[in-house]
């Protein structure tokens, strides 16, 4: 902070001065008592400087009594999952009082490598929210799978000191901590005196304490509440989360009482333009959480205090002097109904979207995967039940199963009256042209395709269908298209939805990828498909380090061993 800048702020807290910018009139939800407390909130620059007074002020906004709560911090999504831009992402989420998110590039890093830090880290660095980039940590998250780069300790270190960087985003290779792996350790050793975010599904016990012993912090894959109090009993802070196909809230909210909301944050990790617009942002957890009986205090709390805290954010999570003035006035507390968002002082409206510059998108041309045939998605018949993935919906965790398939001319069949389909990953950044085959229990389609070109974490191509040809049609869709979502049937392409940037972004506004999304959703519904988001759905089948069955381009992966089944 500039010497020049503390006289005013000094100045205009003490009331000696005009300040800034006044919010009068507001009741102020006080994160220490719970108590609503009619005050003005005076302004200079981008921070607050007077709480619990009148002021006087160059600007004013009339409060007229609405709740002021601190800005919302989403403490950990991947930008990508928003199908947009940086730019756009915010344009979506600051009005939903998102003021603060911390973002791990992790999908386009899978990608490009470290371009992806240069793009989201020159996205940041225009935008009226404050996007924070935590620095990928396993790329490529598995050995199992094919990622299109690698990212190594000395490939992070250049980051380490950008303004924007907090440390070192979710270390999915659980397994690799806990057998020491030299790479593992020697990107923990580097952000030591850092933040290490983790990523431990199901992780309990002695071995909990092993991973935690590597210093890393935080957890947004906890599932139920007992595992929760487990992990933050253990010292962990906990990222309550619910995005468009991982939906933990309902299972976590009996954690969260004013006692806990210290050690839980709230996080959407994955969640798309559409369901944004449906039911909202982190506005939405919270009204969600209250409705559900969690305290208002502990809930709000969990959304910028808490938040704040766990990720080294010393200067936000209060309306306070000296705090960052991000502000979000509210015309309902339990409703969490959003009337007017301050981001660092600035009232978010269309002036506050001023034309910034273009940030390049990269990518463009990163799928690379050759034409697909009916004939590659053939699977020869193999002794004994086949092994098939069981989707369980609003998880990302999946059920092994294992089903009597039928066979014909010695290939084995979908089954529909057991609702088991075909799933293929088909590697696609022109390194080995790889194709990994097997069947998926759990979408309810009858007949056709749909395609991804998101699939976590390597964003190799993934097709489910019922029909060889029309899941070839889909692949080709979507190579032509330079990544993206299709659904097609009958040898028809019936919905798509380009996504160029990487293969996991559009150029479009968001309310274009929203409204695009509509027909993906309805044709897909066509197919009998019965899940509420099927396309994230699809992406994360190909996620090997979340227990129990998944897939990549190189087969079937047994996640509990962390091993390719090779029956």
């Amino acid at each position: 902070m500039a010497s020049t800048k503390l006289p005013a702020r000094i100045a205009q807290g003490r009331g000696a001065a005009e300040a800034d910018l006044v919010v009068r009139h507001v009741r102020l939800l006080d994160l220490v008592t719970g108590a609503l407390v009619s005050t003005d909130i005076a302004v200079c620059g981008d921070t607050i400087v007077g709480t619990y007074g009148e002021y006087r002020g160059a600007r004013v906004i009339e409060g007229g009594g609405r709740i002021a709560v601190p800005g919302f911090i989403d403490t950990h999504l991947h930008v990508e999952s928003s199908l947009v831009t940086p730019l756009e992402f915010e344009r979506c989420v600051l009005p939903h009082g998102v003021t603060t998110a911390i973002c791990d590039p992790h999908e386009m890093a899978n990608v490009l490598g470290t371009a992806a830090f240069d793009y989201f880290l020159a996205a940041s660095e225009r935008m009226a929210m404050d996007l924070r980039v935590q620095l990928s940590s396993c790329v490529p998250a598995t050995h199992l799978e094919t990622s299109g780069a690698r990212i190594e300790a000395p490939d992070l270190l250049p980051y380490r000191g950008h303004p924007k960087v907090i440390g070192l985003a979710e270390f999915m290779n659980f397994p690799g901590v806990l057998a020491a792996d030299p790479g593992c350790l020697a990107k923990i050793d580097a952000f030591a005196d850092g933040h290490v975010d983790g990523h431990a599904p199901l992780l309990r016990g002695l071995d909990l304490n092993g991973y935690l012993a590597a210093g890393i912090r935080t957890d947004h894959e906890t599932t139920s509440a007992e595992e929760a109090l487990e992990k933050i009993r253990k010292g962990m802070t906990v990222l309550i989360r619910e995005g468009s196909v991982s939906k933990d809230l309902h299972a976590l909210a009996p954690l969260l009482t004013v006692e806990t909301s210290p050690f839980l944050c709230l996080c959407t990790d994955d969640r798309n333009p559409l369901d944004i617009a449906e039911e909202g942002h982190l506005d939405f957890m919270i009204r969600t959480l209250i409705g559900l009986g969690c305290p208002p205090l502990a809930v709000y709390r969990a959304a910028s205090l808490s938040a704040a805290t766990a990720f080294g954010l010393r200067d936000r999570g209060m309306i306070a002097p000296g705090r960052r003035a991000d502000i979000v006035l509210l015309d309902d507390l339990e409703a969490c109904a959003v009337s007017a968002v301050i981001a660092g002082g600035r009232l978010v409206e269309e002036s506050a979207f001023p034309p910034r510059g273009a940030v390049t998108p990269i990518g463009l041309d990163s799928v690379k995967a050759r034409p697909a045939t009916a004939d590659d998605f053939r699977i020869p018949a193999g002794e004994g039940a086949a092994h098939v993935i069981g989707v369980i919906p609003g998880r990302i965790i999946t059920e092994h199963l294992r089903l009597e398939l039928p066979v014909r001319e010695g290939a084995v069949q979908p089954d529909l009256d057991q609702d088991a389909v075909k799933v293929a990953v088909i590697e696609r950044h022109g390194v080995n042209g790889n194709i990994g085959l097997g069947f998926v229990k759990g979408f309810g389609l009858k007949r056709g395709a749909i395609a991804s070109s998101v699939g976590h974490d390597s964003h190799n191509i993934c097709v489910v269908g019922a029909s060889d040809e029309d899941m070839a049609l889909a692949v080709n869709r979507l190579i032509a298209l330079k990544g993206g979502f299709v659904v097609v049937s009958d040898g028809t392409v019936r919905a798509e939805l380009s996504l160029p940037i990487a293969g996991l972004m559009s150029g479009r506004t968001f309310e274009e990828v929203r409204d695009a999304l509509h027909p993906l959703r309805a044709a897909a519904k066509g197919l009998g498909v019965k899940l509420p988001e099927p396309f994230l759905q699809v992406a994360f089948l190909p996620l090997p380090v979340i227990p129990h069955l998944k897939i990549s381009d190189r087969g079937l992966v047994d996640v509990d061993r962390f091993a390719l089944i090779s029956d």
